[in-house]
């Protein structure tokens, strides 16, 4: 049964604060641990998780403050539980932090702990629409974080990461080994043949994968992209062997890597080049998957940051996070994420690098009164001595008002399913025009007519300002910090390779270790640890807030 901890607001009489020396006390309220307590702990919402638990019936449930508080505190140590729980019972700065004051206050079973967790990870699982849970904490420590330091958001970054899930990286003839050896355990041994017993053996790994010479794997690869293509025809009419999640996994697998000869009855394995980035990588995470990114590859999840920026900010901190397998693209997650940002952390300009490119997204933050800075863009410069388009005036990318000589249209119009932008001239005008020859309108027998797509206007447009070399190293400066965020997420975070598999438990992870790499940037500005411009910024704020 649901229940608040109000109990840390009230504190008891008798602790081990009350005989503290008072200069250990101060600094321990200066500490992460003081910290963590007012501006984390004290600002987890309860009811946020009250879903999980029943509202009317058995025991009331653990502190639900402390157990998302550990998880938040395992990332931002980087713990392992083992060392979390050793901590919990014995490290004062811990339970200070979770608002105890006396070391052994409280006790919980481990099974307490992992129990929640799989609650929280079923909830997010079976109710997509109503959000992820700890992203609706983040929301919250977000905003508050940024009242406390008095951050400005309306200058904020983006830039995406590769990060793994606990998974290896498999080979074809590997990856076929472990699908096919999940497919069998799955199945009841009186159902299967005497060949396919032959592959549960403890060592036909050994014999397959390590004694193996460079021109047998093709044809052991077949072999068992055979195997698993038979074992699939075998259960097709069983309906609760193709339930089991190992069977759909071989399912998928077959049909990914493989083509059916009908006249030689056997599954024939494609061409690398002819399996798909979103194939399966993993027999044990059926949502990952495989992307080349600058040069490199990467099996696993993508997940996408925006990150305040503004110069006069003390500290920086994440304003969203979005995690998809890695074959998502980069426009995908920024249009997913533009929306958001501007109703909880309002933006008026975003420096995101060329990935980010799209025509659609410069429209759909132009609609939401963002503007979009890039580094660079995908495409290729076209080469022209016609004049560029936007030598018209056009307003909105819809309208085109006159041509570079300010003759007025005759008529405009605007096709929005086609995206198409069109202008008729006054011909007379045109021939007379010393920029007919440079100009890109086309002479026809009533009138001239310039026609050109939206898109061709609005990728010319950001072609244009990149050329700009002031504008473009500004653009350069502000988004390139974001990298060292990434960076700071895997190392310090352990966000490289994550201890867990599948998507949604890879985003309730990287969630919880974005609020833990926020908290820490808030560490740096109730410490001082700022950059010294911005001290001056931090002061004047702070008196004025006196002031008020």
């Amino acid at each position: 049964m649901f229940r608040e901890n109000t109990l840390h607001r009230q504190e008891k009489l008798f602790n081990n604060l009350s005989g503290m020396d008072l200069r250990y006390k101060k600094r321990l309220e200066k500490s992460w641990a003081g910290l963590f307590y007012k501006h984390v702990f004290s600002k987890i919402d309860e009811k946020l998780f009250a879903p999980l638990y029943s509202s009317d019936n058995g025991r009331p449930n653990f502190p639900i403050n402390i157990l998302v508080a550990l998880e938040i505190i395992k990332h931002l140590k980087n713990f392992v539980d083992e060392v979390l729980f050793e901590a919990f019972a014995y490290d004062y700065q811990i339970s200070y932090a979770l608002g105890l004051r006396n070391i052994g206050e409280r006790y919980f079973a481990r099974r307490t702990f992992y129990d929640f967790r799989a609650r929280l990870y079923k909830y997010t699982l079976e109710h997509p629409k109503e959000g992820c849970l700890i992203f609706k904490q983040f929301e919250t420590l977000v905003q508050h974080f940024i009242e406390v330091a008095q951050l400005d958001t309306d200058k904020q970054r983006m830039d995406s990461t590769q990060i793994m899930s606990n998974i290896k990286r498999a080979g074809r003839l590997a990856l076929a080994y472990d699908v096919l050896l999940q497919g069998l355990k799955a199945c009841p041994l009186e159902i299967l043949s005497s060949e396919f017993k032959e592959v549960l053996e403890p060592n036909y790994k050994t014999s397959l994968l390590y004694k193996l010479k460079d021109t047998e794997t093709s044809s052991r690869l077949e072999k068992l992209l055979n195997l698993g293509g038979e074992l699939s025809q075998l259960v097709k009419d069983n309906l609760e062997l193709q339930m089991r999640p190992e069977i759909q996994v071989l399912v998928r697998f077959i049909k990914e890597q493989t083509v059916y000869d009908d006249e030689r009855k056997v599954w024939l394995a494609k061409e690398n080049k002819d399996i798909a980035a979103s194939s399966l990588q993993s027999a044990y995470d059926a949502e990952a998957t495989y992307r080349k990114k600058a040069g490199k590859s990467h099996v696993g999840y993508v997940v996408n940051l925006a990150e305040t920026c503004a110069d006069d900010n003390p500290v920086q901190i994440v304003t969203d996070y979005h995690v998809e397998p890695n074959s998502a693209s980069d426009v995908k997650m920024a249009d997913e994420s533009l929306t958001k940002l501007q109703e909880t952390t309002p933006v008026k300009d975003l420096y995101l690098d060329g990935g980010y490119y799209s025509s659609d997204l410069i429209k759909k933050a132009e609609g939401l009164g963002i503007e979009l800075h890039y580094t660079d863009m995908t495409g290729r410069n076209v080469t022209s001595n016609k004049l560029p388009y936007n030598a018209f005036n056009i307003e909105h990318f819809e309208t085109i008002v006159s041509c570079p000589k300010l003759q007025e249209p005759l008529r405009s119009d605007f096709n929005s399913q086609s995206g198409i932008l069109s202008a008729h001239f006054n011909i007379n005008i045109c021939t007379q025009c010393p920029l007919k020859d440079q100009c890109p309108i086309k002479f026809q027998k009533k009138d001239t007519v310039l026609r050109v797509s939206q898109k061709s206007l609005i990728a010319e447009n950001t072609r244009l300002i990149l050329m700009d070399k002031l504008d473009r190293n500004e653009s350069g400066s502000k988004r390139v910090a974001i990298e060292g965020t990434n960076s700071a997420f895997k190392r310090a975070h352990g966000a490289g390779k994550l201890r867990v598999r599948g998507l949604v438990s890879c985003s309730l992870i990287m969630g919880l270790k974005t609020i833990a790499h926020n908290f820490h940037q808030i560490v740096r500005f109730f410490q001082g640890d700022i950059r010294q411009k911005c001290k001056e910024v931090v002061n004047t704020r702070q008196g004025i807030l006196a002031i008020n």
